[in-house]
Order: structure tokens, then C-alpha cells, then sequence
């Protein structure tokens, strides 16, 4: 039993010394990779602080030359505004040289002609004069237009006026002719109208009764007066069951047109 025992002890002293011996050789292993570590952060930083000191060195330089070129931005505009204000300023010297000598001709050929002050009043004068005269005119061709425009009216009257006089004397009564009648003799046969020659009526024309736009008879008329006129009911031109009534409307009978004499 004691025999098993210290072979047992010896596996497990064995097995004991073969994990310590491992876990040195993990322990040695991790301070090595350790070390290294430190070694390439101790590197870095070294890079760190270069490059920090290189940034330091070089931002200043960035931001001057930034201010540089705008600097030369504002230099190049302000020249090309220099260059325009010069270009403007050649230019209206150009100008009131011209005038300057514009001036100079007008101080020779009026210093020929007289005082200026006198030329000036008479020019004054005669352009007061002139303002009158157009003010004249104006009121002349405002009176010759008017004269016109009356003159215009009277043709317009005239042809009107002999239009009519054609009309009558053709014994047709005027075609504006619109009136009515005003009361019926039956018996008679003649009804008499509200209107006369002063509306158009003419004697011995015919007229034709309307209603709608039928014609339900014919009248011929046989006096006439100024406010009123008589006409006779022309046999047969009215339908058997037609009655004329006081307040048919009445106009004159249209013309055929005729064929122009060759």
C-alpha cells in the first residue's frame, strides 16, 4: 500500500513540475510580449511628440499662407478697380475736354454775334412769340376741326334729308315709319294713325298692318297731317277671319328693288 502511495506521489510531483515548468515558459513569454509592447508604445510616442512638433512648426506656415492669398486676392481686385477708375477717369477727362472745346467754338461765334445777355433776352422773346403764334395755330385747328365735325353734320343731315325727299316724292312712306292705330271705322272701311307726316306717313302710300311677323293687312292712305293720318283698308288684303284691332302696329310697305336702268 505504501509502495502505491509513493507512486502516486511521484506522478503527482511530476505532473506538478511539468505544469510549473509550462507556466514559467507562459510567464516569461507574456513578460516578453510585454516588454515588446512597452518598446513599440515607447516608439509611438516618440512618433507622437515628432509629429506634434512638426504640427506646431508647420500650422503658423498654413495659416500665413492662407492670409497670404487672400492678401493677393484683395490686391488683385483692388488693382482691377484701380484699372476701371482710371479707364472712367480717361474717359470724363476725354469728355470735358470735348466740351471745353464745344464751349470755346460757341464763346467765338457768339462773341461775333453780340452781348449774350442781349441774345439771350431776344431769343427769350422770340420764343414767347413763338409759344403764341403755336398757341394761335392750335386754337385755329381746334376751331377748324370743330368747323369741320359741324360741316360733317350737316352733309349727314343733308343726305338723310334727301334720302327722305326721294322716298316722298316716290309716294312710299319713310321706311322708319313705326306707328299704331289709333281707331277704326268699320263701316267705313278707314281706320286713322297715331302719327302723320311727322313720323313718315305719305299720302297715297301703302302700309302694311302687322302682327308678330305676318302682315294681315294693307292700308292705303288718303290724308295726312302732321300728328295724324287717315288710310283707307285696301279690299282683299285682309283674311275673312281677321279683325283690325285699336293698337296694331302699322309700318310702311317694303320696296322691291328694281333692276338698274342699262
Amino acid at each position: 500500500m505504501a509502495k502505491i502511495l509513493g507512486i502516486i506521489t511521484a506522478v503527482v510531483l511530476a505532473l506538478a513540475a511539468l505544469v510549473a515548468s509550462k507556466n514559467k515558459s507562459a510567464y516569461e513569454t507574456e513578460i516578453a510580449n510585454v516588454a515588446s509592447e512597452k518598446d513599440t508604445l515607447g516608439k509611438e510616442q516618440t512618433r507622437l511628440k515628432t509629429a506634434q512638433s512638426t504640427y506646431k512648426k508647420t500650422t503658423p506656415l498654413a495659416e500665413a499662407e492662407a492670409e497670404i492669398a487672400e492678401l493677393e486676392k484683395s490686391v488683385e481686385s483692388q488693382t482691377k478697380r484701380n484699372e476701371e477708375l482710371k479707364q472712367d477717369f480717361d474717359a470724363k477727362t476725354a469728355k470735358v475736354a470735348e466740351n471745353k472745346k464745344q464751349l470755346d467754338e460757341i464763346r467765338e461765334k457768339t462773341s461775333k454775334v453780340g452781348d449774350i445777355s442781349a441774345l439771350a433776352t431776344k431769343m427769350r422773346a422770340a420764343k414767347a412769340e413763338m409759344e403764341e403764334l403755336s398757341q394761335s395755330v392750335t386754337s385755329v385747328e381746334a376751331k377748324l376741326a370743330n368747323l369741320t365735325a359741324q360741316n360733317k353734320q350737316c352733309e349727314n343731315q343733308t343726305d338723310a334729308l334727301k334720302q327722305k325727299f326721294e322716298v316722298m316724292r316716290s309716294g312710299q312712306s319713310l321706311p322708319s315709319l313705326n306707328t299704331r292705330i289709333r281707331s277704326i271705322y268699320p263701316s267705313w272701311g278707314f281706320v286713322t294713325l297715331a302719327t302723320g307726316s311727322s313720323g313718315g306717313v305719305v299720302a297715297n302710300s301703302t302700309l302694311d298692318v302687322v302682327r308678330g311677323d305676318n302682315t294681315v293687312a294693307k292700308l292705303l292712305v288718303t290724308s295726312v297731317e302732321s300728328g295724324t293720318a287717315a288710310a283707307s283698308i285696301i279690299p282683299d288684303s285682309m283674311a275673312y277671319d281677321t279683325t283690325l284691332m285699336v293698337g296694331d302696329r302699322v309700318i310702311a310697305t317694303a320696296q322691291k328693288a328694281t333692276a338698274p336702268r342699262n
